[in-house]
């Protein structure tokens, strides 16, 4: 049994990881997609609980045997992935899927689940608002700021191939207008 998948995708910074806990904590049956990832581990994390942290040889095993549905090499020797064990996990319990990826990774998700999935990308207000909120966060040097705006500017481009587009300029609204294109799309 396949249930439905909700993908939410953005720039880092634009506030994915926050809407996608709110839509969690809203009692609609959604549960996360946790993702594979070749990063490190930040402080306060957990392998099982944030991500499923492997080595880059363990994520190109992985990928040899076929085990992702989707995975993408953000930067180099960076990779992210979805497991297909992890989708399985989710819809035996009866629930649906709800992803946090990055951009590449929610377009490959709608092109392989298409109508089965609602996609929507997380828009930042503007590149500068980004730039602040990513400083703010104090996660990454200056240099991997500037590394991730970048990116940002070029993701941006591809908010059109998304089933709906949410600017999160207030928070409360943003909220809001996922909740509610989530809940008429799993009705």
């Amino acid at each position: 049994m396949k249930g439905k998948l909700v993908i939410i995708s953005a720039p880092s910074g634009a506030g994915k990881s926050t809407i996608v806990r709110h839509l969690l904590e809203s009692g609609l049956n959604l549960e996360f997609s946790i993702s594979a990832t070749t990063r490190q581990m930040r402080e306060g994390e957990a392998n099982g609980r944030e991500y499923y942290f492997l080595s880059v040889d363990e994520f190109r095993e992985k990928v040899s045997r076929g085990e992702f549905v989707e995975w993408e090499e953000v930067y180099s020797d960076h990779l992210y992935g979805t497991l297909k064990s992890e989708l399985d996990r989710i819809w035996r319990k009866g629930s649906n899927v709800v992803f946090d990826v990055d951009v590449m990774g929610g377009i490959n998700l709608k092109r392989i689940f298409d109508k089965q999935a609602l996609s929507i990308f997380i828009m930042p207000p503007s590149i500068a608002e980004l730039k602040a909120r990513l400083e703010k966060r104090g996660t990454d040097t200056p240099e991997k700021i500037i590394m991730r705006v970048k990116k940002a500017e070029s993701e941006m481009a591809f908010s059109d191939q998304f089933d709906a587009v949410v600017v999160n300029e207030d928070l409360q609204n943003a909220f809001a207008e996922v909740q509610n294109l989530v809940v008429t799309f799993l009705s």
